[in-house]
């Protein structure tokens, strides 16, 4: 009970000077609103009116309180459109998508998450890949982590870049992410195949939600693609004999899991177009 009564009287000075205002607002309302009442029954006299229109009035005082109460209830309780927070930590946040090849032992994992904790960063995704073979991975290398993270707004990607490092990760690839980066990647693949499958002529659009590529074009399987850039962040996707897509992804490489479930979506749509 004592906790309560101490919340009541926690009013600021502002609060309290504006409590006393309003209440001498409306007691001033009141007197005029007796006087005009007293006065107007004093005009018709004695006769039976003069009670009901008294009473009247006094109703439609009572229901402009309330609903004066009900307005002032609902500003008070209205909160403006805040950004993106950390709930615990109250400060802005922004996602990453952080990729990094590690040395496959025990530890090198737990290592990356408490280099992400000391920095107050929030693991949200995580996904793993061996990747199994020398060609496509460095001496020494045989895995890669991929991470969606939230970080405090003030981090920058140097920062992020520096702590990984630290804790092992190598071939260290960083990027701006988005809410969509949280979607398991094998649940949307199995949406975006159901999607094609019915309407075909959506498949460069959907290749592109798959891949978070903004840059998806048809070619013919013979076409060249043009040199430069990094390494791994052009693919070409055969569709059928005719057809294939070209994919570009300049700020982060393609991995064998992203061909894998690419060229899956693109034989989802040949069977349904070209089978007899």
């Amino acid at each position: 009970m004592s906790d309560a009564k101490d919340v009541d009287r926690a009013h600021t000075p502002e609060q309290a000077t504006a409590s006393w205002k309003r209440e001498v607002v409306e007691l001033a309302v009141l007197f005029v609103a007796v006087g005009l009442a007293h006065l107007f029954a004093t005009l018709m006299g004695h006769s039976a009116p003069g009670p009901a229109v008294l009473i009247a009035l006094g109703a439609g005082l009572i229901v402009c309180a309330f609903v004066h109460k009900r307005l002032g209830t609902r500003r008070g309780t209205r909160r403006p459109a805040a950004e993106v927070i950390d709930i615990e930590g109250g400060r802005p946040m922004k996602l990453w998508r952080i990729r990094t090849r590690v040395v496959d032992r025990p530890g090198r994992l737990a290592e990356l998450a408490a280099a992400f904790a000391r920095l107050d960063c929030n693991v949200l995704a995580l996904h793993i890949a061996a990747t199994g073979s020398s060609a496509i991975s460095p001496s020494g290398c045989d895995a890669l982590d991929e991470f969606v993270v939230e970080a405090p707004a003030e981090l920058s990607e140097k920062d992020l870049r520096s702590a990984v490092g630290k804790a092992g990760g190598l071939d260290i690839v960083i990027v701006r992410a988005y809410v969509k980066d949280l979607v398991d990647p094998g649940v949307q693949a199995l949406v975006l195949a159901h999607a094609v499958s019915e309407d075909p002529e959506q498949l460069p659009h959907a290749m592109a939600e798959l891949l978070r590529a903004a840059d998806v074009q048809w070619r013919l399987p013979g076409d060249t693609v043009a040199g430069g850039g990094e390494s791994g962040t052009t693919m070409v996707i055969s569709v059928h004999p005719e057809r294939a897509l070209l994919v570009s992804r300049p700020a982060l490489p393609f991995t064998p899991a992203e061909a894998a479930r690419a060229a899956a979506l693109a034989a989802s749509v040949r069977q349904r177009r070209y089978s007899d």
